[in-house]
């Protein structure tokens, strides 16, 4: 069963941007967006949101919305580096017209 974690970062640069970590099958797939009418782009994550990432599942650990088995493959997970594989519909190649 997939997870779906978000929050909101600010960048002096880019300014206020959403951002995703959807955690299905073994794998971390970071997204952001800026904007309401903007399309999710893969997102490079930083260790504040890898740090971030560990800290909203450990919130969900004692209301029983994660298990334990859970938590330890998001801790074992967000160690790794790059913005992680993109799988499942959006990753299927679009045919040949």
């Amino acid at each position: 069963m997939g997870m779906e974690f978000g929050w909101w970062n600010r960048d002096p640069a880019t300014g206020k941007y959403e951002v995703k970590a959807l955690v299905h099958g073994g794998n971390i797939e970071w997204r952001r967006h800026q904007g309401h009418h903007t399309p999710w782009e893969p997102h490079e994550p930083s260790d504040e949101d890898r740090t971030r990432l560990v800290a909203e599942a450990e919130r969900r650990l004692p209301r029983r919305l994660i298990t334990q088995r859970q938590f330890e493959e998001i801790r074992q997970l967000s160690s790794q580096s790059g913005p992680g594989k993109i799988t499942g519909r959006r990753h299927r190649p679009s045919p040949d017209l």
